[in-house]
């Protein structure tokens, strides 16, 4: 599991449904919440984002639906015969991706290419809150 320490920034909520806006070293991330509770402006958070929701893209260009996109760095990239393990380096953070082998080798992706790393808000969760 991939995490990572932001702060919060803004909460939206209507009903039961919660759109909470981060502070990622510069970068603002959004995530979607049903019940959330006990979370508050300017608290520090873990966030906590599954290696299997990570998709990436390689040179990017347009508008996407997608709220978070990390521009990264590929690291490591282990092929496996189905799927494959890229370690992706985003400041002085690290995430890992899962995706297809057949995905790396369609998009010829290789160790110190620049790609983005592409989240859905619902994809994200807070794993710990700090402060």
């Amino acid at each position: 599991m991939n995490t990572l320490k932001a702060k919060v920034k803004q909460i939206d909520s209507l009903d039961n449904l919660t759109i909470v806006k981060f502070d990622y070293k510069g970068t603002t991330l959004s995530m979607m919440s049903l019940g959330l509770k006990d979370i508050n402006l300017q608290s520090e958070v873990i966030l906590s984002i599954n290696a299997s929701h990570i998709a990436i893209a390689k040179d990017l260009k347009g508008d996407i639906s997608l709220s978070n996109v990390f521009n990264c760095i590929i690291k490591k990239l282990d092929k496996g015969e189905l799927l494959s393990s890229l370690k992706l380096q985003i400041n002085d953070d690290y995430l890992t991706s899962i995706i297809t082998t057949n995905s790396v080798n369609r998009m010829n992706l290789k160790v110190n290419d620049k790609v983005q790393a592409l989240v859905k808000a619902s994809e994200i969760s807070i794993k710990k809150v700090i402060s």
